[in-house]
């Protein structure tokens, strides 16, 4: 078989964030994440909360040192605005917040391993979701290039690629229209204006970053997901257009085009779910593009058109014009219950070349969860993750192709690097190269940590399969 080679200066890392690996210790302000947790313990799997997680604020040093010995040439975390910043109005830091975080890069960048920051992981200042209503106020959006700038300045000298936000649009979903992030609401409106205002806080800190003329690059993390239609019938072809819509283009197209999809315009105001925007608003967004873009890929989108029209009476709902459609004989992750479909990640590389300038892009998300992964342990304690070796290989296989075919791909990180907390999933689902045991926190590295680790020193792999499938 042939060999799948990706170049030289291929990155190879993994990713993770802040409030899933580094646990709540000395924190000056709580997360919503930590206040929805006091609050309702049994929305979170086993009821296990954020206060610990993999504890990497205290065995940060153990993990930069796994990272060495894989040969992982980056990793992404995030910064948390809860943790950095003391004065949340003002952007002041919090002494010891500045210190773990220059412990942490520093030790990064010794190692050889090039941290790549993120500045919102879902993670909003709980007194900024109660005092203002989190990012359904512009002025949380001014509030977030404060503590951008104060990032940037910080530690701006040593990170070179920095991150706004990841999937943006999938936190919007869960705070405002889909009740699976705090604060629960269900409303359109909601979510069309705080995506808006988390849209000014990414321009502004685009502006604010090259305003200090550091050396580096500053992009934004989304999970872009090209909807495949049941069919090529008019209602299934409708059902993709609108997903797509309001799922990806929302940011794609503003954040690397600098500005909104008519069509998207036009359904808000069709449905009288407008935001509120100023003319200076869309400049500030027209000029503060994106040097590069970072695509999670799990799993494709099915769609059909919806079984019955909505009824004029009720809120208006993103899908009212579409519906999931499960294929017949899909081939599934069922400890996950998500699809397994690697070809899209051909399809989303394609997508940027074609429709999005070939912006730089990585695969800044990837991965495979599986629950009670202990089964898989072998005699040496190891788990012989086979099943998320061959994931990877099939999605990489892909991706080399979309490469080949002039795709401007610069690297891939699987999520995640050690098993972390998983937001109200908790650790019901493992995902990583390196598994963590929670009574002590200590970390192992799974077949699948050695497995890339041979393929980062080869840049490359043997060919799973003689033809795509």
């Amino acid at each position: 078989m042939a060999k799948i080679e990706f170049s030289a200066d291929f990155d190879w890392g993994t990713a993770s964030s802040g409030p899933q690996s580094e646990g709540s210790a000395d924190k000056p302000h709580e997360s919503l994440w930590e206040y929805w947790y006091a609050k309702d313990p049994e929305r979170f799997y086993q009821q296990v909360g954020p206060k610990i997680t993999c504890d990497s604020y205290h065995r940060y040093k153990e993990d930069v040192a796994i990272m060495k010995e894989l040969g992982l040439k980056s990793f992404r975390t995030s910064i948390q605005w809860s943790r950095l910043i003391k004065d949340l109005e003002t952007g002041e830091p919090d002494e010891k917040a500045v210190a773990f975080y220059n412990d942490y890069i520093n030790e990064m960048i010794a190692a050889g391993v090039e941290p790549v920051m993120n500045l919102f992981h879902f993670d909003t200042p709980i007194a900024l979701e109660h005092e203002y209503g989190g990012f359904k106020n512009k002025h949380v959006a001014e509030l977030f290039v404060k503590f951008a700038t104060t990032a940037f300045t910080l530690f701006g000298d040593r990170v070179k690629r920095w991150i706004t936000f990841n999937e943006p649009v999938a936190h919007a979903k869960g705070a405002y229209l889909y009740d699976f992030i705090y604060p629960n609401e269900v409303n359109t409106r909601s979510y069309t204006q705080a995506n808006y205002n988390i849209l000014l806080a990414h321009a502004g800190s685009v502006e604010a970053y090259h305003k200090l003329n550091l050396d580096g690059e500053i992009g934004i993390v989304v999970d872009l997901l090209p909807p495949i239609p049941r069919s090529q019938n008019s209602g299934d072809l409708l059902a993709a257009e609108v997903f797509d819509l309001f799922t990806n283009r929302i940011f794609m197209d503003p954040c690397v085009k600098g500005e909104y999809a008519d069509q998207y315009l036009e359904l808000l105001e069709k449905h009288n779910c407008n935001f509120e925007y100023t003319s200076e608003e869309l400049e500030l967004i027209k000029n503060n593009t994106v040097d590069f873009i970072g695509i999670n890929y799990y799993q494709p989108q099915r769609v059909k058109a919806p079984a019955r029209l909505p009824n004029i009476n009720d809120v208006f709902m993103p899908d009212w014009y579409f519906d999931n459609y499960e294929m017949p004989n899909r081939r599934m992750n069922v400890h996950r219950g998500w699809e397994i479909y690697p070809k899209t990640i051909y399809d989303i590389a394609m997508r940027v070349k074609n429709e999005y300038g070939n912006i730089k892009w990585y695969v800044s998300e990837n991965g495979m969860g599986v629950h009670d992964e202990d089964r898989f342990k072998d005699e040496t304690g190891m788990i012989c993750d086979d099943y998320r070796i061959e994931f990877i290989q099939e999605h990489l296989q892909w991706l080399n192709k979309a490469i080949q075919e002039g795709s401007n791909c610069q690297g891939y990180h699987l999520w995640t690097f050690v098993d972390n907390w998983s937001w109200t999933n908790a650790y019901k689902n493992r995902y990583g190269y390196v598994s963590l045991d929670l009574k002590t926190r200590n970390r192992t590295i799974k077949k699948s940590g050695y497995w890339i680790k041979e393929v980062i020193a080869n840049n490359g792999f043997e060919e799973l399969k003689p033809e795509f499938e």
